[in-house]
């Protein structure tokens, strides 16, 4: 297995990531999914062991640096991602592949439709 595509995953979601706050749900699962052949739970249990290390830290300290963090925000945030994402691995490791993309693309598609019908 050539590492090239990982690599190439990991950029363009550490740089999406530093441009808009993205990167595991909407770079790393699809690409995972796609282009590494990997399955739906593989994807995401891929992408979130993936983030565990560096979740933006670098990109955060320069945000830091300029003033740009709400630092009670991102804390409060934090603590909800902790618990949320436990409860979020028990309800999809419970259901179908299938069920899973679909739940997946339904989250995509509303999310694009409210970012293209935004008024502002």
């Amino acid at each position: 297995m050539t590492y090239l595509p990982l690599i190439a995953i990991g950029l363009v979601a550490g740089v999406l990531a530093g441009m808009f706050g993205i990167g595991g749900g909407l770079v790393i699962v699809p690409a995972l999914l796609y282009f590494m052949k990997l399955g739906e739970v593989d994807s995401i249990g891929t992408s979130l062991a993936a983030l565990i290390p560096p979740v933006g830290l670098l990109g955060a300290m320069e945000y830091y640096r300029t003033g740009h963090i709400n630092l009670k925000y991102a804390l409060v945030i934090a603590a909800g991602l902790f618990v949320g994402a436990y409860f979020g691995a028990r309800i999809i490791l419970a259901l179908p592949p299938v069920t899973i993309r679909r739940i997946y693309a339904v989250f995509l598609v509303i999310v694009a439709a409210r970012m293209l019908l935004a008024s502002k």
